[in-house]
């Protein structure tokens, strides 16, 4: 019988570099379930992008390891690739939210046994600007203290490190105005309250806002169901989620105790899933992806890709 092969990625450095003392037990569990393995270790940012997407041999795995950036990198990789295999995740960073939303171990030992032994699910993928990411792009508040604070104080400091930093941001806090078209599908029903058809209607909002994020997760930052109630990562659609900008500081403290609370406040936000949006503004603006430097944008056209890859998960 023909061996399994897999390229296994790596960042040495993510998460305390913590993968150092289990990467002998990883690919030992590999080899023992029959895979012949490749190890990539990267060395710089676009390394994962360009180990999956110029890989020389014919896999039938990739496997990564590292923090959701890693993560992002492979799955872009993957998206530039005319033949798509699934992907593997030992995560290894601070918060890992993706990897939470799929159920997948903390523990990376148990992480490359769920892969071995698992399940591929098929999970939507977004695209910003013709660029892939996995699950949030977002702007404003906080949204740029993950590639901002460096890894060296994320590693001692965990997801704390955010929070500590972004709370150094709330007495200068910028707002953006946008101008949002998003596609809002409703359901028909007949008298008898039976389903007859999904009809599509493009909405419109402009406002003044602190912060957005499009995501396609149960958590964001370590914070679970701060992305609203029935999230599924593979129906086709993104949460939504904009906070408009407070005009006191009484309002300001209550769109945190909601965020907080992990509620919505519907007089400060604007919450909604959608499978395309626009968000277009007069200044260039920063965006994070994953976690990561996104680019800086006048205009960015975010689309769902439904079901685009395979991520290996544990068997219920």
């Amino acid at each position: 019988m023909e061996e399994t092969r897999i390229l296994f990625v790596f960042n040495p450095r993510a998460g305390k570099a913590k993968i150092k003392n289990k990467l002998c037990d990883i690919i030992n569990i590999f080899a023992k379930a029959g895979y012949e393995i490749t190890v990539y270790p990267t060395q710089k940012e676009g390394d994962a992008v360009r180990a999956v997407r110029d890989k020389k041999e014919d896999y039938d795995l990739v496997v990564c390891s590292g923090g959701d950036g890693t993560l992002d990198e492979v799955v872009n990789g993957m998206m530039k690739c005319q033949k798509q295999i699934p992907i593997g995740y030992i995560p290894a960073g601070s918060t890992n939210d993706f990897a939470k939303s799929l159920g997948i171990p903390k523990n990376m030992v148990k992480a490359a046994e769920a892969i071995a032994n698992g399940r591929d699910y098929a999970c939507d993928i977004g695209e910003i600007n013709g660029e892939s990411f996995v699950y949030i792009a977002a702007f404003g508040m906080f949204t740029d203290v993950s590639y901002e604070t460096s890894q060296e104080i994320k590693n001692v400091l965990g997801h704390m490190a955010y929070i500590l930093e972004g709370m150094k941001r709330l007495s200068s806090i910028k707002s953006y105005r946008f101008k949002i078209t998003y596609r809002n599908r409703t359901e028909k029903e007949d008298e008898e309250g039976n389903h007859r058809e999904w009809t599509d209607k493009d909405e419109v909002i402009e406002d003044e806002f602190i912060f957005g994020m499009v995501t396609n997760s149960i958590s964001v930052g370590g914070f679970k169901r701060i992305t609203g109630k029935y999230v599924e990562l593979d129906d086709g659609e993104f949460e939504v989620t904009l906070i408009r900008k407070p005009s006191n500081p009484l309002e300001l403290n209550a769109i945190i105790a909601a965020l907080l609370n992990r509620r919505i406040n519907t007089d400060h936000m604007y919450c909604f899933k959608t499978e395309k949006i626009v968000l277009e503004s007069e200044e260039e603006i920063p965006w994070t992806t994953d976690g990561e430097f996104g680019g800086c944008h006048k205009k960015v056209e975010i689309t769902n890709r439904k079901q685009a890859v395979k991520i290996r998960i544990p068997e219920k």
